[in-house]
């Protein structure tokens, strides 16, 4: 295979997981996975695991972005050379204006790379449209984005996990939940057919907190999309994605489009450009 023709390697390294894609030069996705840091044992190996890669074509070049700091850049690191040795690496950041969106920050290089790379991957996928783009990961964020691409600005909030931490860890009869042990605890009341969902109240303290932290990313959401199609006077889509999507948008009472791959779909166009 030409360097022309060779793949991208792609990688959005998250504060909770790390996913990667590899995709041939028209974008079209060739391979794909994910690791959770918490899996592995830094101590052990400073390395990060990526069994698959042994397998992979060698890519002409990594994309890759990453908001959770320099110990995790240096794991990429050691893992890519270990693999492909010397393979050219291009770590994104945020900028001006990139693949058809305009950054709105009064810094634009401080927004997140992986907020930039979605935005991307949001505005290709759903051209010409406002956007307001909703990601559930450790931290919870919202974009807006007008139809023309410009970034006007976002918000920031702990996401729902983070959340149920925060209760367990700073209360004296809460315990702790994460993301495993709370999925499934948010029980939709019956209700009869066509009847508007109501309010997710719980009977036991877990069912409460998985609940009520999920409410309250439906709420911020709500209320932020409520707002904005104000603003604009126009219609919305709302975009989500994110590890805690399912649970949240279980909660929302708000049309909403999923779409689980808005970094690396960002990735891949930066790449190709």
């Amino acid at each position: 295979m030409s360097r022309a023709a060779a793949p991208f390697l792609l990688i959005d390294a998250g504060n909770s997981r790390i996913k990667w894609a590899l995709v041939a030069a028209d974008g079209a996705r060739l391979h794909a996975g994910a690791a959770d840091h918490a899996s592995h044992d830094e101590a052990q190996d400073p390395r990060l695991d990526f069994a698959d890669w042994a397998t992979l074509p060698a890519p002409g070049g990594a994309w890759i972005s990453n908001v959770a700091g320099e110990a995790v850049a240096r794991r990429l690191d050691a893992a890519l050379d270990a693999r492909w040795p010397g393979l050219a690496r291009t770590v994104i950041r945020a900028c001006e204006h990139q693949c058809g969106v305009t950054n709105g920050y009064s810094t634009p290089d401080a927004l997140g790379s992986d907020r930039w790379a979605g935005m991307i991957g949001a505005r290709a996928a759903f051209p010409g449209e406002p956007l307001l783009i909703a990601t559930f990961g450790t931290a919870t964020t919202l974009e807006a984005l007008r139809a023309d691409g410009t970034f006007v600005g976002g918000l920031i909030a702990p996401g729902w996990t983070l959340m149920m931490r925060a209760l367990g860890e700073h209360t004296a009869q809460l315990p702790v939940l994460d993301a495993q042990h709370a999925r499934g605890l948010i029980d939709a009341p019956a209700r009869a057919p066509g009847e508007q969902p109501g309010p997710l109240f719980a009977t036991d303290t877990k069912r409460s907190i998985s609940a009520g932290c999920a409410l309250a990313q439906a709420g911020l959401i709500e209320r932020a999309w409520a707002d904005l199609q104000d603003a604009w006077t126009m219609p919305v889509r709302l975009v989500v994605s994110g590890g805690a999507a399912a649970e949240v948008t279980a909660a929302l009472k708000v049309p909403h489009t999923r779409h689980d791959a808005l970094v690396l779909a960002g990735l891949a166009l930066i790449a190709q450009s």
